[in-house]
C-alpha cells in the first residue's frame, strides 16, 4: 500500500490541493474528540444548528460502513486584501469573498475520487466538503494537516487557518500520517480579541455568542442586543479571531486559485445598500457564492443592525 499511498498524495497535489494527509479509522486516537463534541452539545453551544447532533458525527462508519482510512485535503484561500474600516461599509468574512468553496473543492475531490476508483474495481470512495456529518477538523488533525486551535479553527504551519477542508473516505488500508501536534502554546489573542467572548475557554466556542453564527445561520428577524452592540461592521461571518492569530499574521500567503479572489463588491459592501437589498440585487451580487446561505432579509437585518449600532 505504500506505493499507492504515495501515488494518492502526488495526485492530490497535482489536482491542486495544497495539503493532503491520511488517517486510519480504527486507530485508538487520544484526542478525546467524541467526548469534546458531546460536552459541547450538552452545553447547548451549537445554538440552532441541530445538524451538529447527527449521530453519524460520533462514528464515521455510519457515513460509510466499509471505511478504513480518511484522506484529508486542504486548500489555501487567502488573498491579501484588507477589511475596510469605513463605517459606511460592511465586512464579509474572507471565505465568502470569491466563488463558493463547495463548488471548487467538490470538483477537485470528485476528480481525485474518480481517479482512485479507477485504480482497482474493489476500491470504494465517498467524499465530503462541509456537506456531511463529518468532524472535518478532527480528521484534518488526525491526518497531520494541522491542529485545532483555541478558536476551533484548523491551523496549518504553511498557510495559517485560511484553508478549506475536505475528505475522501475509502475502504483502502493506506499508510497513515502522524496526527498533528498543537502549537497555540500560551497565546490567548483569539480569546482576548473576540468582542462577544464567544470563545468561552480555549478550544470551546459558544455559537450563541458568535458573530459569525448570528450573521450566517440565525434566521430570526432581530439579532440579540449583545451581538448588535459588537458587530463592528460584520454582515457575513467574522474573522476577528483569525486576523489576530500570530500564525496567520506570519504565515498566510496568497492563493493562486483565482476562484477565491474577491467578487466585485464583496470586500467592502455599502451598508445602506445592503439594508435595502432586493431579491434581484441579491441574485446579481452573490452568484455561485457560499454567501447565498444568507438570504436577502438576513442581509437587510445584518446591515441595519450595524447602522443601528452606529446610531444611524
Amino acid at each position: 500500500m505504500e506505493e499507492l499511498t504515495t501515488k494518492i498524495k502526488q495526485k492530490a497535489l497535482e489536482i491542486g490541493f495544497h495539503k493532503v494527509g491520511i488517517a486510519k479509522v480504527d486507530r485508538e486516537y487520544q484526542d478525546d474528540a467524541i467526548n469534546h463534541l458531546q460536552a459541547w452539545l450538552a452545553l447547548g453551544y451549537n445554538a440552532d444548528m441541530a445538524w451538529m447532533n447527527n449521530p453519524k458525527r460520533f462514528d464515521i462508519r455510519q457515513c460509510m460502513p466499509e471505511v478504513k482510512t480518511v484522506i484529508s485535503v486542504a486548500l489555501n484561500y487567502y488573498t491579501p486584501y484588507q477589511q475596510s474600516e469605513d463605517k459606511k461599509q460592511g465586512k464579509i468574512s474572507r471565505y465568502g469573498w470569491g466563488r463558493d468553496y463547495h463548488k471548487v473543492m467538490t470538483k477537485k475531490l470528485k476528480t481525485l475520487s474518480q481517479w482512485l476508483d479507477k485504480q482497482d474495481e474493489s476500491i470504494k470512495t465517498r467524499y465530503y466538503v462541509d456537506t456531511g456529518p463529518i468532524q472535518d477538523k478532527v480528521w484534518a488533525m488526525r491526518s497531520g494537516i494541522g491542529w485545532i486551535a483555541k478558536n476551533s479553527n484548523v491551523i496549518t504551519r504553511e498557510y495559517g487557518s485560511w484553508v478549506f477542508l475536505g475528505e475522501i473516505l475509502t475502504n483502502l488500508d493506506l499508510i497513515t500520517d502522524k496526527p498533528h501536534t498543537e502549537h497555540c502554546g500560551t497565546c490567548t489573542r483569539c480569546l482576548d480579541a473576540c468582542p462577544t467572548h464567544a470563545i468561552t475557554s480555549p478550544f470551546v466556542v459558544d455559537a450563541n455568542r458568535c458573530i459569525a453564527y448570528h450573521t450566517i445561520e440565525n434566521r430570526s428577524e432581530q439579532l440579540p442586543k449583545d451581538i448588535v452592540n459588537n458587530l463592528q461592521g460584520w454582515v457575513a461571518g467574522c474573522d476577528i479571531c483569525q486576523e489576530v492569530c500570530p500564525w496567520n499574521q506570519r504565515f498566510s500567503q496568497e492563493t493562486e486559485i483565482q476562484d477565491f479572489h474577491p467578487y466585485s463588491g464583496n470586500i467592502a459592501p455599502n451598508l445602506e445598500e445592503l439594508a435595502d437589498i432586493t431579491e434581484e440585487k441579491w441574485q446579481q451580487q452573490f452568484p455561485a457564492s457560499a454567501l447565498r446561505r444568507i438570504k436577502p432579509t438576513m442581509w437587510q437585518r445584518n446591515a441595519r443592525a450595524n447602522l443601528e449600532e452606529q446610531g444611524n
